[in-house]
């Protein structure tokens, strides 16, 4: 639940001292700094493992860098539902588009030859369901915006791998070091589709300008049919999550309207 607390034994357990804990704001209100130790709750820990494995040993470079896992006093990548990440120095700055995507495709190179793991074909939140939605491996929900959409998919031709999912607001800028990615959402999918993401959050979200929509995948046919599958993929989000409404409907309408000129170009 938002804004529980992890016992003190947890705390100990990753050397972190409770009377110095705080709740820090965003995401779900579910994260906790005590000094340099951030914990969270962990969903799945077969995925949880599977995260701190990979990034405890991932080779950083220039165009980006990650936390480390924190290792429990028993050795253990969680303790009680618990997990601990190093505290990373930074902010996120959403206006920061291309800045991201830069980062978002350093790491993507760093982590392109890790498998497929097991757990992305048995996650079934509503980010899971969504993503399948939105590459038409799962019945797309019954809505008039997300059935304009579907009207015009097409076949993308570039290759999946895995990539993160959610790149806007998780990478954080500490210049001139560099980029923080932060919460890896794992998703198997063409690379370009975590920038499409990243730019249709922007423009939906963050006031960014429609010409985004075209600017940043200039020269890469499969860009507009990425773009509209990361419209589809937010909104189906929405609907499954039960937070879509004529509000929401109003925000994505220009941005569709325009992805799908895109797409007819």
């Amino acid at each position: 639940m938002p804004g529980t607390r992890p016992s003190d034994d947890v705390f100990a357990a990753f050397g972190a001292e409770p009377a110095t804990a705080q709740l820090l704001p965003g995401g779900r209100g579910t994260t906790w700094l005590a000094g340099d130790v951030v914990l969270r709750p962990m969903a799945d820990p077969v995925e949880g493992d599977w995260h701190s494995e990979v990034l405890d040993t991932l080779t950083h470079d220039a165009g980006f860098r990650t936390a480390r896992p924190i290792r429990s006093a028993r050795g253990a990548w969680s303790i009680d539902g618990w997990e601990a990440w190093q505290r990373m120095p930074g902010t996120a700055d959403e206006t920061r588009v291309r800045d991201v995507i830069a980062a978002g495709d350093a790491f993507h190179r760093a982590i392109a030859h890790l498998p497929r793991p097991g757990f992305i074909d048995a996650a079934d939140d509503p980010w899971s369901r969504s993503d399948r939605m939105a590459w038409q491996e799962e019945p797309l929900i019954d809505d008039p915006m997300l059935n304009r959409i579907s009207e015009a998919l097409r076949p993308v031709a570039s290759a999946s791998q895995l990539i993160h999912g959610d790149l806007l607001g998780n990478v954080l800028f500490a210049d001139p070091e560099p980029p923080t990615i932060i919460d890896w959402a794992p998703y198997w999918r063409p690379v370009r589709w975590a920038a499409a993401i990243a730019v249709a959050d922007a423009v939906c979200w963050h006031d960014g300008p429609l010409d985004l929509l075209e600017s940043v995948g200039e020269g890469d046919p499969d860009w507009p049919q990425l773009v509209l599958r990361a419209l589809v993929f937010r909104i189906a989000t929405l609907c499954v999550a039960g937070w879509w409404d004529e509000a929401m409907r109003a925000r994505h309408e220009p941005v569709v309207t325009a992805a799908l000129a895109l797409a007819r170009r």
